[in-house]
Protein backbone atom coordinates (compact mmCIF):
# COMPACT_ATOMS: atom_id res chain seq x y z
CA UNK A 1 0.00 0.00 0.00
CA UNK A 2 1.01 3.47 -0.87
CA UNK A 3 1.70 5.29 2.54
CA UNK A 4 3.98 7.93 4.54
CA UNK A 5 3.96 6.49 8.60
CA UNK A 6 5.52 10.13 10.92
CA UNK A 7 6.65 8.96 13.91
CA UNK A 8 9.26 10.50 17.18
CA UNK A 9 6.40 12.99 18.41
CA UNK A 10 5.27 13.69 22.00
CA UNK A 11 5.28 16.14 24.82
CA UNK A 12 8.39 18.42 25.51
CA UNK A 13 9.25 21.36 27.15
CA UNK A 14 10.02 24.50 25.92
CA UNK A 15 14.00 24.86 24.41
CA UNK A 16 13.84 20.58 23.94
CA UNK A 17 14.41 19.05 20.81
CA UNK A 18 12.28 16.15 18.93
CA UNK A 19 13.23 14.60 16.00
CA UNK A 20 10.73 13.38 13.49
CA UNK A 21 10.50 10.82 10.93
CA UNK A 22 8.54 9.81 7.94
CA UNK A 23 8.86 6.22 6.70
CA UNK A 24 7.58 6.22 2.95
CA UNK A 25 5.97 2.48 2.04
CA UNK A 26 4.94 1.11 -1.10
CA UNK A 27 6.70 3.95 -3.70
CA UNK A 28 10.45 4.67 -3.35
CA UNK A 29 11.30 8.30 -1.96
CA UNK A 30 13.77 8.70 -4.35
CA UNK A 31 12.77 11.35 -7.31
CA UNK A 32 10.35 13.06 -5.18
CA UNK A 33 10.54 16.44 -3.58
CA UNK A 34 8.73 16.25 -0.25
CA UNK A 35 8.33 18.45 3.09
CA UNK A 36 7.01 18.59 6.36
CA UNK A 37 4.15 20.26 7.50
CA UNK A 38 2.17 21.50 10.04
CA UNK A 39 -1.64 22.40 11.68
CA UNK A 40 -2.60 23.84 14.77
CA UNK A 41 -6.20 23.41 15.83
CA UNK A 42 -8.19 26.62 13.89
CA UNK A 43 -5.27 27.51 11.39
CA UNK A 44 -4.40 26.13 8.19
CA UNK A 45 -1.77 23.70 7.16
CA UNK A 46 1.16 25.24 6.73
CA UNK A 47 4.61 24.43 5.40
CA UNK A 48 7.62 24.32 7.85
CA UNK A 49 10.28 23.19 5.69
CA UNK A 50 10.65 21.28 2.40
CA UNK A 51 13.27 19.24 0.57
CA UNK A 52 14.31 19.12 -3.59
CA UNK A 53 14.20 15.51 -4.96
CA UNK A 54 17.78 15.70 -4.92
CA UNK A 55 18.18 16.74 -1.19
CA UNK A 56 20.48 19.74 -2.52
CA UNK A 57 18.06 22.33 -2.23
CA UNK A 58 16.54 23.25 1.43
CA UNK A 59 13.63 25.64 2.57
CA UNK A 60 12.32 26.75 6.02
CA UNK A 61 9.42 29.02 7.39
CA UNK A 62 11.04 32.24 9.23
CA UNK A 63 9.39 31.05 12.27
CA UNK A 64 12.04 27.72 12.20
CA UNK A 65 15.00 29.35 10.50
CA UNK A 66 18.00 28.42 12.98
CA UNK A 67 15.99 25.75 14.94
CA UNK A 68 14.75 22.96 12.24
CA UNK A 69 16.98 20.57 9.68
CA UNK A 70 15.15 18.78 7.70
CA UNK A 71 17.36 15.69 5.71
CA UNK A 72 16.32 12.83 3.74
CA UNK A 73 17.83 9.48 3.50
CA UNK A 74 16.85 7.59 0.44
CA UNK A 75 18.47 4.45 0.74
CA UNK A 76 16.16 4.24 4.02
CA UNK A 77 13.34 5.84 2.24
CA UNK A 78 12.84 7.93 5.06
CA UNK A 79 12.83 12.04 5.65
CA UNK A 80 13.51 13.53 8.64
CA UNK A 81 13.19 16.64 10.59
CA UNK A 82 15.49 17.52 13.50
CA UNK A 83 13.72 20.66 16.04
CA UNK A 84 15.77 22.19 18.32
CA UNK A 85 15.02 24.80 20.68
CA UNK A 86 11.31 24.15 20.90
CA UNK A 87 8.62 26.96 21.58
CA UNK A 88 5.08 26.29 22.43
CA UNK A 89 3.79 27.93 19.02
CA UNK A 90 5.29 25.05 17.77
CA UNK A 91 2.66 22.32 19.01
CA UNK A 92 0.90 20.81 16.30
CA UNK A 93 0.04 17.69 14.48
CA UNK A 94 3.11 17.52 11.70
CA UNK A 95 2.59 15.96 8.55
CA UNK A 96 5.30 15.04 5.81
CA UNK A 97 3.90 15.29 2.35
CA UNK A 98 5.12 14.31 -1.26
CA UNK A 99 4.90 16.04 -4.33
CA UNK A 100 4.58 15.12 -7.61
CA UNK A 101 7.61 14.41 -9.48
CA UNK A 102 7.18 17.29 -11.99
CA UNK A 103 8.51 19.67 -8.85
CA UNK A 104 11.88 19.76 -8.37
CA UNK A 105 10.72 21.80 -4.77
CA UNK A 106 7.94 23.08 -3.94
CA UNK A 107 6.37 24.03 -0.49
CA UNK A 108 2.73 24.75 -1.25
CA UNK A 109 0.35 22.19 0.41
CA UNK A 110 -2.10 22.62 -2.01
CA UNK A 111 0.04 21.66 -4.89
CA UNK A 112 0.97 18.00 -2.29
CA UNK A 113 -0.24 14.38 -3.63
CA UNK A 114 0.22 12.34 -0.61
CA UNK A 115 0.28 12.93 2.87
CA UNK A 116 0.71 10.79 6.45
CA UNK A 117 -1.44 10.42 9.13
CA UNK A 118 0.62 13.11 11.07
CA UNK A 119 2.25 13.12 14.41
CA UNK A 120 1.23 15.25 17.38
CA UNK A 121 4.20 17.50 18.67
CA UNK A 122 3.25 19.39 22.19
CA UNK A 123 5.42 22.22 23.69
CA UNK A 124 4.66 22.94 27.21
CA UNK A 125 5.84 23.24 30.66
Amino acid sequence: QLQFVESGGGLVQPGGSLRLSCAASGFTLDGYAVGWFRQAPGKEREAVSCISNSGNTTSYANSVKGRFTISRDNAKNTVYLQMNSLKPEDTAIYYCGRAPRRFQIICIPGWYDQWGQGTQVTVSS
